[in-house]
C-alpha cells in the first residue's frame, strides 16, 4: 500500500502574488529592470508572456536523504533577478508559489495545474524550485496542456549531475524522471529524456542500467568542458530532430561547487557555466522550448548569493531569448 496516498496531510496552497522590489535608478526605458516589469499574473492575460511559478518544496530532497532548504529557493530567486537590467521592455507575470509541506504528490499535482494554465493561456512558465521534485509537477502540467491535442513529441532536457530515475515506492527528489516515463507509458505517450552533465561517481552501475533501458541519452560532466562544445551542440541538435515540443529543467548541481556553492548536493567536478549557456541558448532559439524549470538551489548554503545570481542570470538569458513554439495560439 502507497503510504504516501493514505496519510492525511496538509493540502498544498499557492500564495498570492508577492510585489517584486529592487533597485531603482530612475522611470524612463533606459533605467527597466525586472521588479518594473513583473505584475501579478491572471488567467486572461493577454498569451506571449513568461509566468513566473514558484514551488517551495524540499519535501523531495528531505525523502532522498539531501540536506533540506531548498524551498527558500523560489524566493531566493526571484530576489537575485528583482533588480538584473533588462535591455528593453518584456512582458512577465507572478503566478504566485506552490507550499509543499510533506503531501509531495498534492503540490506536484497543484504545480501540473497552474503550469497547464499558464501554457494553455500561450504563455512561456517558468518555474522556480524548489528540489527536483519539482519535474514532475512542470511534467505533468506540460502533459495536460492543450499543446499536446495532436499528441507531440515531448522532448525532456536536464541539465544534471544526476539521472533521477530511481524507482523507490516513495517518491522524492531522486525519483522524478522515472515517474515520467511511468506516467507517460501508462497514457500511451512517450518522452525523449537526454541529460548534459551526469556525474559518474554520484550515480550507481544500477542507474546507468536503468538509463541505457529506457533510452535516456547522456553526456557526462568531464566531457562537458569548454573544450567540448561542437560534441555538445551536436547532443543537443540530435535531441531537438527527436522532440516536437521542449521541457528544458535546470538542476543547479549540474554547476561546480565553486560557482553554485548553496544546492543540496554540491558536484566535486561539474560542468563549467559557458557549456550550460550554450546548452540553453541552442533550446531557446529553437522555437520548440514550452516550459523551463529551475531546481535545487538551497539558500542556506549558498555564499554571497553565488549560487542565486548565477541561476538568476541563467533564467534572465533564456527569457529574453526565447521564441514561442509555432504550436502556441
Amino acid at each position: 500500500m502507497n503510504t504516501e496516498e493514505t496519510i492525511v496531510r496538509p493540502v498544498p496552497v499557492t500564495t498570492a502574488y508577492e510585489p517584486w522590489t529592487g533597485r531603482d535608478d530612475g522611470s524612463g526605458v533606459e533605467h527597466l529592470r525586472w521588479h518594473h516589469v513583473v505584475e501579478p499574473y491572471a488567467a486572461q492575460s493577454d498569451p506571449g508572456a513568461c509566468v513566473f511559478i514558484g514551488f517551495a518544496s524540499d519535501e523531495g530532497v528531505h525523502r532522498n536523504k539531501g540536506r533540506r532548504g531548498a524551498a527558500a529557493g523560489p524566493r531566493a530567486l526571484r530576489q537575485a533577478l528583482s533588480s538584473m537590467a533588462l535591455a528593453g521592455p518584456i512582458r512577465a507575470f507572478d503566478a504566485g508559489t506552490v507550499l509543499v509541506a510533506d503531501d509531495l504528490a498534492a503540490g506536484q499535482r497543484q504545480l501540473g495545474s497552474v503550469v497547464c494554465e499558464a501554457l494553455d493561456a500561450g504563455h512561456f512558465p517558468v518555474v522556480l524550485g524548489g528540489g527536483h521534485e519539482v519535474a514532475f509537477g512542470t511534467y505533468l502540467g506540460l502533459a495536460d496542456s492543450a499543446l499536446l491535442s495532436t499528441r507531440p513529441h515531448i522532448g525532456i532536457l536536464n541539465l544534471d549531475a544526476h539521472f533521477d530515475l530511481r524507482s523507490d515506492q516513495v517518491p522524492s527528489s531522486g525519483t522524478p524522471f522515472r515517474q515520467i516515463f511511468d506516467a507517460a507509458d501508462a497514457a500511451g505517450t512517450s518522452v525523449e529524456y537526454a541529460v548534459v552533465g551526469i556525474s559518474q561517481p554520484s550515480n550507481t552501475a544500477a542507474l546507468f542500467d536503468t538509463a541505457d533501458h529506457l533510452g535516456v541519452r547522456y553526456l557526462v560532466d568531464d566531457k562537458c568542458g569548454v573544450g567540448n562544445h561542437t560534441a555538445i551542440l551536436d547532443f543537443v541538435q540530435d535531441f531537438l530532430a527527436r522532440a516536437d515540443l521542449v521541457y528544458l529543467t535546470i538542476d543547479l548541481d549540474v554547476l561546480p561547487a565553486a560557482v553554485a556553492p548553496g544546492v543540496s548536493a554540491p558536484a566535486a567536478f561539474g560542468v563549467p557555466l559557458e557549456s550550460v549557456q550554450l546548452v540553453t541558448d541552442v533550446l531557446t532559439a529553437s522555437g520548440k522550448l514550452a516550459v523551463c524549470d529551475v531546481a535545487e538551489l538551497n539558500p542556506e548554503f549558498d555564499i554571497d548569493n553565488r549560487t542565486a545570481r548565477t541561476a538568476a542570470r541563467l533564467i534572465h538569458r533564456i527569457i529574453t531569448r526565447h521564441s514561442r513554439p509555432p504550436q502556441f495560439p
